[in-house]
């Protein structure tokens, strides 16, 4: 783990107040899978807020958390690699608070957690727990769970190539249809996420009640929903991430099966 809690990140997301932060938020959430530089908004100054005794522990007992999830992901996927002959690389965490530097430009708070394919690690302001709570309605520990191993199922992606494979349309394609793809490869994520939590109930890890908590934050940040809340009506064709119902389905689908073969959503006629 790379705790940059305490270190500038050099720079954060230029944003209209903290209106046009949570719209950000609720917009980018999960959104820095690509890992390309045009992604991540323009740059500001920043600014950091100093915490109280109480707060600071509170967060160091998440990051704790947020490790222990990462270590529980390594073992499952290091298992499941290694059944198919091969090596699992394991993705490194970062935490970080306000804004970070990574080898995809920087980025701040409220890009939400990401991965960045460029250094293969995942950058995770730990705020980012508290708006699953009180912005999302979408509160437990398995919710950031759920997080975490999305981020990880984008690692998963990076390493067999199919995010390099996305990210090339990007160039070919309209916006438009370009989106479609997105949704595609983050519903992967999200089985993936659910192919984890599987083997993690298996290791008697997931409590009763957690797989409830995944599929409220599923639901929470589905694209529809999303652009309800934030200008009361939905753009189908802007959808980056996937409806509620297709995230949920996809993450049950990971979760019922267990099994990395049956996700593929590029191929897929469900949902």
């Amino acid at each position: 783990m790379d705790d940059r809690r305490g270190i500038s990140g050099g720079g954060v997301a230029a944003g209209g107040g903290v209106i046009g932060v949570i719209i950000y938020l609720l917009y980018t959430f999960l959104g820095g899978s690509g890992g390309d530089t045009t992604s991540l908004p323009p740059q500001m100054p920043g600014t950091s807020t100093e915490m109280t005794s109480a707060e600071k522990a509170a967060d160091d007992e998440r990051a704790q958390f947020v490790g222990v999830v990462l270590a529980e992901t390594e073992d499952v996927w290091n298992k499941l690699f290694a059944a198919q002959g091969q090596d699992y690389r394991e993705p490194t965490l970062v935490l970080f608070r306000d804004a970070v530097q990574s080898a995809c430009g920087n980025a701040s708070a409220a890009m939400g957690p990401f991965y960045c394919p460029g250094d293969q690690q995942l950058y995770i302001d730990l705020s980012f727990y508290e708006d699953l709570q009180r912005k999302l309605n979408a509160p437990g520990d398995f919710a950031m769970a759920y997080v975490v191993a999305h981020e990880v199922g984008h690692h998963i992606q990076n390493l067999n190539g199919t995010a390099q494979k996305v990210s090339r349309l990007r160039q070919q394609l309209s916006e438009t249809e370009y989106n479609r793809y997105s949704v595609k490869l983050e519903l992967q994520a999200d089985f993936l996420a659910g192919v984890w939590a599987h083997h993690a109930q298996q290791r008697n890890i997931v409590e009763a009640g957690d797989i409830e908590e995944a599929l409220t934050a599923a639901n929470a940040i589905g694209d529809d929903r999303l652009q309800k809340k934030s200008q009361g009506y939905v753009v189908p064709d802007a959808f980056t991430h996937g409806t509620s119902e297709q995230r949920m389905y996809w993450f049950k689908k990971g979760y019922q099966t267990g099994d990395p073969s049956q996700g593929d959503t590029f191929k897929s006629t469900d949902l």
